[in-house]
């Protein structure tokens, strides 16, 4: 069974949700359902939701939430998919074929619990395709390009993990990543998001540091190497924001195409 369940969440922010929503309308393999968790506080999402025409597979829930974390497991908690993938509003698939390649890479690989991919956003100011392989000895380095909205989980898998924790306000997606080691893992080696930088990942990336070594040493105990490589992190946050390190940054791309 790989039918995929879309979780779209989204606060006050219809232009991008609308491109998020066309995103999955332009998709070769349409899915299963497209749940969408509506926040807001304002009534702009919840108008265009119930007064707009949406396609058959399309449902939501228009009501406040706690938070990402919470707004995350509501849409966990409804969705009937066998695979769930949390697209953010704002975010967008990369291209038309993502939910038809995901499709097939669990239909050949049917004992892998949950994939990650590639995804294209702005470093340095310019865009870049980045994604590596997860590898849980390199969790204290936080999520070390294992995007969080390139995850695809069988919907059994947080059954036997847990949903999103409601302590974290940042972190969330890496504290998930700490509790997935020993599911059954496997990479598409394929560009599937491209990521909008305006979420709070972006915007308090000093903060999601702090959070990072929390949650890592909540799983793992005290860790040295944990503190290192966040504060290195942190560094190279201030140095890719001055003019000094985005020449560089533009330099090491043209130089590794």
């Amino acid at each position: 069974m790989e039918r995929i369940t879309v979780v779209t969440i989204c606060f006050n922010n219809l232009s991008d949700l609308q491109s998020t929503c066309a995103s999955v309308d332009a998709q070769i393999l349409l899915p299963f359902e497209h749940l969408i968790v509506n926040g807001s506080s304002e009534p702009q999402i919840a108008d265009w939701l119930d007064n707009q025409p949406q396609p058959s597979y399309r449902r939501w829930i228009n009501e406040r939430d706690k938070g990402i974390s919470d707004a995350f497991n509501k849409g966990i908690n409804h969705a009937n998919g066998d695979i769930i993938h949390l697209l953010n509003s704002g975010d967008l698939y990369y291209s038309n074929q993502v939910l038809s390649s995901v499709k097939a890479f669990f239909k050949a690989n049917p004992t892998t619990s949950w994939i990650s991919g590639k995804i294209e956003m702005k470093r340095g100011g310019i865009w870049v395709q980045v994604g590596v392989p997860f590898d849980a000895t390199q969790l204290n380095k936080g999520m070390r390009s294992v995007s969080h909205p390139t995850y695809f989980l069988k919907s059994a898998v947080y059954e036997r993990v847990g949903l999103f924790s409601l302590d974290h306000k940042i972190a969330m997606d890496y504290d998930l990543l700490c509790r997935l080691i020993q599911e059954p893992y496997a990479f598409l080696p394929e560009t599937l998001i491209r990521f909008d930088d305006k979420g709070v990942s972006t915007t308090a990336y000093l903060k999601s540091l702090k959070e990072n070594i929390k949650v890592y040493e909540s799983h793992f105990g005290y860790s040295i190497a944990c503190r290192f490589w966040q504060f290195r992190l942190k560094l190279l946050y201030y140095l890719m924001g001055s003019a000094f390190g985005k020449f560089l940054y533009r330099i090491k791309t043209s130089l590794f195409k």
